[in-house]
C-alpha cells in the first residue's frame, strides 16, 4: 500500500520548510517597479493558469494571505523557486532570482488579489 498522495505532498512541504530554516535566509533586495509589475503579470498569469486566476485555487491550492498565513516568507520563497517534488508545483528558479522570489512571496502575504 503506497502512502496517500495529499499525505505524501504534506510530508515534502514540511521537509522543505525544514531545509529553509537551516540554510541562509533568502536576500531581499527588491526588484525595481517595472520588474514588479512584471512579476506581477506572471502571478496572476503563469501561477493563475493552476492557482486560479484570482489565485483562490484550482489545481494548485489558494494563495490568498489567510492561506499562506502558516507559512513564513522564507518558506514561501523556498517553495518559490525550488517547486515541490512529486506535484505539478514546478520550480522557477531558472526564470526567477531569489529577489524576485522573495518579492512575490511577499506580495503574497500582503496584497489581496482583485475580486472574481
Amino acid at each position: 500500500m503506497g502512502s496517500r498522495p495529499g499525505k505524501r505532498h504534506g510530508y515534502l512541504i514540511i521537509l522543505l520548510l525544514i531545509f529553509t530554516l537551516f540554510t541562509t535566509p533568502f536576500a531581499s533586495a527588491e526588484p525595481a517597479s517595472e520588474r514588479q509589475k512584471e512579476l506581477e503579470t506572471l502571478l496572476y498569469q503563469d501561477c493563475g493558469s493552476c492557482h486560479g486566476m484570482t489565485l483562490r485555487g484550482g489545481l494548485g491550492p489558494s494563495l490568498l494571505p489567510e492561506a499562506l498565513a502558516r507559512y513564513n516568507l522564507d518558506a514561501i520563497t523556498g517553495i518559490i523557486l525550488h517547486g515541490v517534488p512529486g506535484t505539478a508545483m514546478p520550480p522557477w528558479s531558472d526564470l526567477l532570482t531569489e529577489d524576485d522570489a522573495a518579492w512575490l512571496a511577499d506580495h503574497l502575504l500582503s496584497v489581496k488579489p482583485a475580486s472574481p
